[in-house]
C-alpha cells in the first residue's frame, strides 16, 4: 500500500530503500514478521510502521486498520539505540531445593531428569525461594550471570514469565555443546 519495493529472494522478501549512503536491502520479511540483520531487530507488522514511520502504536494500529490513511515520507530505518539500564542485575535467592522446579519441568513439560540436574550442577537453572519460580541464568563469556528470567511453576490458572530487572538480554539462557547439532527452544 505505501509503494515500498520488495524483492522476492526464497520464501521472504527483501526491503529495499535509499538514503543518502545508498541502496539497502538488509531488511528481510517473511510472512506478517520481518527483521532488519543490520540492526539485528525485528518483530510484527505494528513495530514495522513504528520503527520505520515512526509512528506511536495507537497510530500504526489505526494505520493497518485502514482507519486513516495519511501520507507519509519515506523516511530511512533509525539506528537501534539500546538504553543504558539503570536497574542493578542481582539473582533472585535461591530456595534450599528445586522440589517444585523439578515436578514442574518433569511432569508438566516432559523434560528428561538429567537434564534438568545438568543445568542445575551448572547453576543455570533454580527455584527462587520466593515464589517458588523456575529462574533461567544467561551467563556472559566468563561464566558470570548476567541476565534471568523466571517461570511460574503452578500447573494451574495463568502462566508467569518476567525477565529479572536489570538484565542484560544479549546474554540468555543457553548451553554450548561440542555437538555438530544445533538445538534452538
Amino acid at each position: 500500500m505505501r509503494g515500498e519495493k520488495l524483492e522476492r529472494v526464497g520464501r521472504e522478501h527483501k526491503l529495499i530503500y535509499y538514503d543518502g549512503s545508498g541502496k539497502h536491502d538488509s531488511i528481510t520479511m517473511s510472512g506478517s514478521r520481518w527483521f532488519d540483520h543490520k540492526n539485528q531487530v525485528g518483530g510484527g507488522a505494528i513495530k514495522f510502521m513504528q520503527e520505520f514511520y515512526d509512528m506511536d502504536f495507537q497510530t500504526a494500529v489505526q494505520e493497518l486498520l485502514g482507519q486513516t490513511v495519511t501520507s507519509l515520507s519515506h523516511a530511512p530505518p533509525k539506528a537501534v539505540v539500546h538504553e543504558e539500564k539503570t536497574k542493578e542485575f542481582k539473582l533472585p535467592k535461591s530456595n534450599e531445593n528445586m522440589h517444585r522446579v523439578f515436578a514442574y519441568l518433569i511432569k508438566q513439560r516432559f523434560i528428561n531428569p538429567e537434564i534438568i540436574s545438568f543445568f542445575a550442577r551448572n547453576h543455570t537453572l533454580y527455584e527462587d525461594k520466593e515464589h517458588h519460580n523456575a529462574v533461567f541464568v544467561g551467563l556472559d563469556e566468563n561464566g558470570v550471570p548476567r541476565q534471568a528470567s523466571k517461570r511460574s511453576t503452578n500447573s494451574f490458572g495463568k502462566t508467569f514469565r518476567i525477565t529479572c530487572e536489570g538484565s542484560d538480554t544479549r546474554y540468555s539462557f543457553s548451553h554450548f555443546g561440542k555437538s555438530e547439532k544445533l538445538f534452538v527452544f
